[in-house]
């Protein structure tokens, strides 16, 4: 691990997470974790992360490394006050955050005016549990981490933070904030929306679900997460979801007219298509991306 003390601000599943599994992978680097209420900071003490602390002066100190594990939202409000606490100008801010755009737009200038660098992360790791009660160690083992560095920051820094999320066992690949913002756009958070939708239609008669199986459970699983996350995720991601929402809607109207005409064939060919799209999908899984 190449950073001597991480800075994680923020104490829900992703930021409890990662605080645990620095803990367990690496013995060198010291391990902070920034939370505004005290009751998260105890519940993370008790789970073994001693650095816990509400005190952001106490978490940045010394830090090099600081990771932004709060919604989107208020990640900039959180960076000023790292700032004001001392931060270092030297470290490095990284953030787990489902967008990129937004990031990169309000953060940069904050760091700029200090000298300091900012780079983009998103491990595509995540649960329909929250907070620092879900939080596991192992939650990034295999998971993708996407990686933007649209400051042009460059090596060494890039090649650092990407051998860290290799550390936790991520499998990394890097591309532009634009980029990354319209592939979560399909691969995440269309599924969601999906999720929820079928939700509200699966289970709008009370008490259908006890009746359901196993697709029932695997197809509306994610639609468990946090509303107020979710809510903000999609909102903020909005220009690049919008035609990737249309795209479904397409579709489902495509399955709603072969349905209406009897057409086995042509709902067999649609059927086939996703099929082969989904195998296809899980082969390229094992591959690495670097």
């Amino acid at each position: 691990m190449d950073f001597r003390k991480v800075a994680v601000l923020g104490g829900g599943l992703l930021g409890g997470s990662l605080a645990l599994a620095l803990l367990e992978r690496s013995s060198q680097a010291s391990v902070a974790l920034w939370a505004r209420r005290g009751e998260t900071v105890g519940l993370a003490r008790s789970r073994g992360i001693e650095g816990a602390t509400t005190d952001m002066a106490q978490a940045v100190a010394g830090a090099d490394l600081v990771v932004l594990s709060t919604p989107v939202g208020a990640m900039a409000t959180v960076l000023l006050a790292a700032q004001t606490a001392g931060l270092s100008p030297d470290a490095l801010v990284t953030d787990v955050g489902s967008v990129k755009v937004t990031p990169h737009a309000v953060l940069a200038p904050l760091l700029a005016r200090t000298g300091g660098r900012f780079i983009g992360s998103h491990p595509m790791a995540g649960s329909e549990l929250g907070g620092i009660a879900a939080a596991d160690a192992g939650l990034f083992a295999g998971a993708a981490c996407l990686l933007t560095d649209d400051a042009l920051v460059g090596d060494p820094w890039t090649g650092r933070l990407q051998e860290f999320w290799q550390e936790l066992g991520c499998r990394t690949a890097w591309m532009t904030g634009p980029g990354h913002d319209a592939l979560v756009a399909r691969i995440s958070h269309f599924p969601h929306l999906i999720a929820s939708a079928a939700a509200q239609v699966a289970l709008e008669v009370a008490g259908d679900g006890k009746f359901g199986g196993g697709g029932l459970r695997d197809t509306t699983r994610v639609a468990g997460g946090d509303p107020a996350m979710w809510a903000e995720i999609v909102t903020e991601n909005r220009e690049a979801l919008i035609p990737v929402v249309a795209r479904g809607i397409a579709r489902m109207s495509e399955m709603l007219a072969m349905l209406e005409a009897g057409d086995l064939e042509a709902v067999r060919r649609w059927l086939d298509e996703a099929k082969e799209l989904r195998d296809a999908s899980l082969a390229e899984r094992s591959n690495d991306f670097t």
